[in-house]
């Protein structure tokens, strides 16, 4: 019945000029706030801390593609193993000559609150177009590796542990050939253990189907518009990009498994950020593609190396008024910890940002509108978390934002070049608070804009900071000052059967009444990469119970009889 009603809904709705979806709907009443205590402040320090250099990516006015606006990759990743996340920012470029300082950036944690950049040194230096990035250890050898997107070529960096990484790509097999008659527009990638064989396979989606020869300039078509202002095209107006799916062979290269697999069937939408996660709880992962303007897409793991598409089905493809919707970044957790992933997607201004509550078996409903979430539609957003920002035991909200189209500040105030950060508090029994920065402190009243964020615990203190990707601008590192008596626990787990990273595995963890689950993904946000330790806030709870299910399917147990502290925990060999 879904499936005919939201079919139906499809059909009914009219083609729109605009270049992304957005159904122009009124934000809800704002409530009274609840005047319940907020003890976390979100300071920006980057400065600071040493994140001092532009990130360079398209034009800084008069844009004529959105290729020029549409990336944001950053990366929280510990790659030298010494317990503190260093952070790695997807890089760009401009046409013509590629200005001073264009390209990735990599900072190393120096354990005193600053980084370091020492990209120079690391091999990471690309200037190009870049787009996302995935982390894990695709070879088994105890470091993380990176996997980053590109408008052209993609790059497999492999580390090798003494702070420098190279560029075996093409060696792997990851770069097409013959080379595709125009660049791919790569966007989203995630690693994932389909076959549940120890070894990472990739999934890697293309956003549009973009010959750059072919693209009208602004105003040139219906798509090249907004609100009545001219703006670069697409995606609406362009064609739709496909899905690629490489299985890694027992010699560390990959075969393209597209076709067979039947993730390279899937044509009919605008893929952006991919997430592997067991969704409907069978044990095997499946894949989760946030789609800009077109539907969503689920690719259920079959458990024999092919995929099934049920996004619609499952009810995540979609709105509950059963349109599609700009699906940029996604959010994986367990806002009201029953021990189900719930899902975050982040979407277009004048819409609104919807979540979707897991049901159990990969069901999921959209809960947006009696969650509260619906009092903010002004902002186009893009990265965003399931943060527990003030370690209650309820997971948080958090999303950045930015417009697409830097241009039309000019013609339309009303949506500016820079928005702020979103903070939506958790109040429980599924209902969230927007915070400004009266109560969520000075960066809550900071504008950039904004792409990739991710998040993690920079400094070890015990709470969750985010970094931000900010387009032609530096980046901002949001330090959480925490002051309260909460609980938390962090689970850094280390595959031996599964992969080393234990990419794909799921944890819950049971303190007091409350049973939440988070599981270990290569990326999430907008095409970005949250600290591979997963942070659980406890509440006032003193001790916790841990369920660990390993990407090969086994199951483990553990008891945390101390909190405020890290658990490294090893899979058994047996």
């Amino acid at each position: 019945m879904r499936l005919l009603i939201a079919v139906f809904l499809l059909s009914a709705v009219p083609s729109l000029p605009q270049g992304m979806a957005s159904r122009g709907v009124k934000p809800q009443p704002r409530p009274k706030l609840s005047g319940k205590p907020w003890p976390s402040s979100l300071v920006n320090v980057a400065s600071k801390a040493g994140l001092t250099h532009t990130q360079i990516y398209g034009a800084e006015r008069d844009v004529q593609y959105v290729s020029e606006t549409s990336s944001g990759g950053v990366a929280f990743l510990d790659y030298d193993n010494d317990g503190f996340p260093d952070i790695f920012f997807v890089g760009g470029t401009r046409f013509g000559t590629p200005p001073p300082g264009a390209g990735n950036r990599l900072y190393h944690n120096n354990h005193d609150g600053t980084f370091t950049d020492v990209t120079a040194k690391s091999g990471l230096a690309r200037v190009g177009w870049g787009q996302g990035v995935a982390v894990a250890d695709y070879d088994n050898d105890g470091y993380l590796d990176l996997f980053v997107t590109y408008w052209g070529e993609n790059a497999l960096y492999r580390n090798n542990h003494d702070g420098t990484f190279t560029d075996v790509a093409r060696k792997a097999g990851l770069i097409p050939e013959p080379a595709p008659a125009y660049p791919y527009w790569y966007a989203g990638a995630t690693w994932l253990d389909y076959d549940r064989d120890g070894r990472l396979d990739l999934f890697v989606a293309t956003y549009i189907d973009f010959d750059l020869t072919k693209i009208p300039k602004p105003g040139q078509s219906a798509s090249c518009n907004w609100k009545g202002v001219m703006t670069p095209c697409g995606p609406r107006g362009l064609k739709t990009g496909r899905q690629f799916l490489y299985h890694q062979k027992p010699d560390g290269t990959f075969e393209d498994v597209s076709q067979r697999s039947g993730i390279g069937r899937a044509r009919s939408s605008f893929g952006l950020t991919a997430i592997a996660a067991d969704l409907d709880g069978d044990g095997w992962p499946d894949i989760y593609l946030a789609c800009d303007s077109t539907p969503s897409l689920f690719f259920r793991n079959n458990h024999d190396g092919t995929f099934s598409e049920e996004g619609i089905e499952r009810g995540i493809a979609l709105n509950d008024d059963g349109m599609e919707q700009a699906g940029m970044g996604l959010a994986i957790g367990d806002f009201n910890a029953d021990g189900i992933l719930d899902i975050f997607k982040t979407h277009f201004a004048d819409d609104t940002h919807i979540l979707y509550e897991g049901l159990g078996k990969g069901q999921y409903r959209d809960i947006t509108q009696s969650s509260g979430i619906g009092v903010e539609t002004r902002f186009i957003a893009w990265g965003a978390g399931m943060p527990d920002l003030d370690n209650d035991g309820l997971p948080d909200l958090f999303l950045v934002t930015g417009n697409v189209y830097p241009d039309t500040e000019r013609d339309l105030p009303a949506y500016p070049s820079r928005m702020p950060p979103l903070l939506f508090r958790n109040l429980g029994a599924g209902r969230f608070e927007q915070l400004f920065a009266a109560q969520a402190g000075p960066a809550m009243d900071e504008v950039h804009s904004s792409r990739g964020a991710a998040f993690g615990d920079f400094d070890n203190d015990g709470d969750l900071d985010v970094v931000v990707w900010n387009r032609n601008e530096t980046p901002a590192l949001y330090r959480n000052d925490l002051k309260s008596t909460n609980h938390w626990l962090k689970v850094k787990l280390e595959g031996t059967v599964s992969n080393r990273a234990a990419i794909g595995a799921q944890v819950t963890v049971e303190y007091g009444d409350r049973k939440q689950v988070q599981a270990v993904l290569s990326q999430a946000s907008f095409t970005s990469h949250n600290d591979l330790r997963l942070h659980f806030g406890l509440g006032a709870s003193t001790q916790a119970a841990i369920t660990i299910r390993w990407p090969n399917g086994q199951i483990t147990r553990h008891a945390a009889k101390e909190v405020d502290k890290l658990l490294q925990i090893k899979e058994p060999a047996n």
